[in-house]
């Protein structure tokens, strides 16, 4: 099973783009977009890679999933 975790583009250089993840960011490449992305855009990143565009519900959406997922870990192990 792959993740692919709802990152905002804060900044981009051609091919490749500045995410932001839940406040970290990261470099990944716009090379697998089937459509060109945008500053301010969501896009899914798995392993590095920008693989699709989303709408910004539809990332948080995702993005709480992910947060609800986190805590119900985390409680388990308390």
């Amino acid at each position: 099973m792959c993740l692919a975790i709802p990152s905002r583009i804060v900044d981009k250089n051609g091919y490749m783009a500045t995410v932001d993840s839940y406040g970290a960011r990261r470099k990944v490449s716009l090379m697998l977009l089937p459509e060109e992305a945008q500053v301010g855009e969501y896009v899914l990143v798995h392993a590095g890679f920008a693989i699709q565009k989303v709408d910004e519900e539809a990332a948080r959406d995702a993005m709480g999933l992910i947060e609800e997922i986190l805590r119900d870990l985390g409680e388990e192990e308390a």
